[in-house]
């Protein structure tokens, strides 16, 4: 086992190889700091108490003979999952990391966790006293529940440590199934090896250029892929602090997150887009005045789609306050790939390129100036690195595409995880795709569009959700952002496009959420003092809509068929905040979705 904590090359067998070592070398070493209420620190771990947490419930999970068998993990982001999933590491355990359900809306989420109980088949449920007790109440409604034994970690007695043996594990050894979000598809369960894990904590070492001095800030959920692999397991491979806080902290006040990073002088930080947008939107002048940002080099996005509009914003807002553009670190990855694939070059500006929207529909890759009709600027999310290989491929005849076309963006990387659990199938059909020209492979079919300039990738969208009317390739990300801006009482990152088939033909539908301090105009007269916030805004819904289908019309050329516009919060999401298109779509066509205003064109 190398030993140069600094160097990017530290290779550790296993993660419980890994946390063990640094607790022999580094027992007092503070390695994680846990703001609970996003500002205030509740508690602290060290490499020891880390590890012999970590020992105490591995060693009963031993006791159940759980070794191999799946274990569900209902937390918070927060000390407790972590003890607890190293815990699952310790007992040879595979840790299946999930949101707690929602008591307030039980209808939204058993769904999927039916599903990935019945996909996975955990034989524990591990969790906290707290959450168990509330948990508890669903027992009647889902027996599946009730079915599996239930462990409270918090009431673990921390002598059974003593008890703990260490488990036959190896770099082969799955260490958890990463659920993909569903927000395409049903969800798939990702087998994540430690050697996986190990190999990514690498890749992001390089990338970043971490060192055991370096200091990151996450509000990201643990059960996500970016919260779990950056989050948490990778200060673990190279021996750093990491400060976290809830992901509802950061999101009812945005500037609890720069704070931190502020306050600990953190150097890596990051999330989706809308994180950079709600800050830039949200944090008032008085707020800034607080914060020093000149610490934060790599300030990394990904997840979604990277938007030029809202770097330029963030950059100006926070510029008085120490941020520099060239922080910015556009990134992509995905849960089949463990998290990371590529990345930008740090301490140098977002790479962008500005290309003809028609060009596009067809996918071709054509150069424009951003002062051209329906031009479209795209943000470079950086290059492979190390052993990653990325090419981009016809999806269909499966052969490389030239220069100037999109294709599928296909990877090869020790990074790309063993499959999906259960299904060999899906598995052999994404993770082993072959070029039929050469026969090279095996890659990984990301399911994502996209195309390389210079060795910089750029991503285009989703391939399953590309809408194609009248034989244009229409992409829905691209016509969200432009309702999103046509109209203020539009919320960002609340629409959604998709199609449906009409009559034999695919007509376009367009789903977008109203800002909360709106309420309609013929609701004025009726305003209950008892029930409605005072301060909401009038809202004109049919001159909304006007708004709305006239900008698709000019910016894309496509008549919107259907118009609708929702309450806040009531388009479909993933637990980690990903647009389910296709379950808005599934809705739409179910007659379930909760309108506000809506209408055939």
């Amino acid at each position: 086992m190398k030993k140069d904590l600094a160097h990017p090359d530290v290779e550790f067998a296993t993660l419980v190889e890994a946390l063990r070592w640094r607790a022999l070398q580094q027992p007092a070493q503070r390695i994680y700091t846990y703001l609970v209420d996003g500002e205030s620190e509740e508690a602290h771990l060290s490499y020891a108490a880390l590890d012999h947490q970590a020992r105490a419930i591995g060693a009963l999970l031993q006791s159940y003979s759980a070794s191999g068998e799946r274990a569900l993990l209902f937390y918070p982001t927060g000390l407790e999952f972590i003890a607890a999933f190293f815990g699952c590491l310790y007992a040879g355990v595979i840790a299946v990391p999930l949101p707690p359900p929602n008591l307030a809306q039980p209808q939204r989420t058993l769904p999927r966790l039916r599903a990935i109980i019945n996909d996975a088949h955990p034989s524990v449920v591990l969790t906290t006293s707290a959450i168990f007790s509330k948990v508890e109440r669903l027992f009647t409604h889902a027996p599946e529940l009730q079915a599996m034994h239930w462990v409270t970690t918090d009431n673990v007695t921390s002598s059974v440590a003593r008890e703990w043996q260490p488990p036959a594990v190896s770099r082969d050894t799955l260490a958890l199934l990463q659920y993909t979000s569903g927000s395409t598809t049903t969800p798939k369960g990702v087998m994540v090896s430690h050697g996986n894990l190990l190999y990514n904590a690498a890749y992001l070492t390089r990338a970043l250029a971490l060192t055991p001095d370096s200091v990151s800030v996450t509000w990201l959920p643990a059960f996500h892929d970016m919260g779990l692999t950056n989050g948490i397991i990778q200060p673990v491979y190279i021996g750093r602090q990491c400060i976290l806080m809830p992901p509802h902290s950061f999101l009812q006040r945005p500037v609890r997150w720069l704070q931190a990073i502020s306050r600990y002088h953190a150097h890596i930080s990051g999330g989706p887009n809308f994180a950079y947008e709600l800050c830039a939107r949200k944090i008032t002048p008085e707020q800034r005045q607080t914060l020093d940002l000149s610490s934060w080099y790599a300030a990394y996005n990904g997840a979604e789609p990277i938007r030029a509009d809202t770097l330029k914003r963030f950059a100006a807002v926070f510029a008085p306050h120490g941020f520099r553009s060239r922080a910015f670190y556009p990134c992509y990855g995905l849960a089949e790939a463990t998290l990371m694939v590529s990345g930008g070059l740090l301490e140098e500006e977002p790479i962008a390129r500005t290309i003809q929207g028609a060009a596009l529909e067809q996918h071709r890759v054509v150069e424009a100036s951003a002062q051209q009709p329906n031009a479209r600027t795209v943000v470079g999310c950086g290059r492979a690195l190390l052993k990653t290989k990325i090419v981009i491929v016809h999806p269909e005849s499966l052969t490389p595409c030239a220069p100037d076309e999109v294709g599928e963006i296909w990877v090869s990387s020790p990074s790309v995880t063993q499959g999906y659990w259960n299904q060999p199938e899906e598995t052999a059909r994404v993770f082993h795709a072959y070029l039929t020209a050469t026969g090279e492979g095996p890659f990984l079919r990301t399911g994502d569009l996209g195309f390389l300039r210079d060795g910089e990738l750029f991503v285009t969208g989703r391939l399953k959700d590309l809408i194609i009317i009248g034989g244009r390739n229409l992409y829905p990300h691209d016509i969200e952002l432009t309702v999103e801006q046509s109209h203020p009482a539009i919320r960002p990152s609340g629409c959604a496009a998709f199609s449906v088939d009409v009559a034999d033909e695919e007509r376009l539908i367009v789903v977008a959420e109203v800002e909360s301090r709106y309420r309609p105009e013929h609701d004025q007269q009726r305003e209950d003092p008892c029930v409605h916030p005072r301060g909401r805004l009038p809202l004109d819904v049919e001159a909304v809509v006007r708004a709305l289908r006239r900008a698709v019309a000019e910016e894309h050329d496509v008549r919107v068929h259907t118009m609708a516009l929702l309450k806040a919060g009531r388009i479909p999401k993933t637990p980690s905040g990903k647009l389910q298109r296709r379950a808005c779509q599934a809705s739409f066509l179910a007659g379930t979705l909760d309108t506000w205003k809506g209408g055939e064109d």
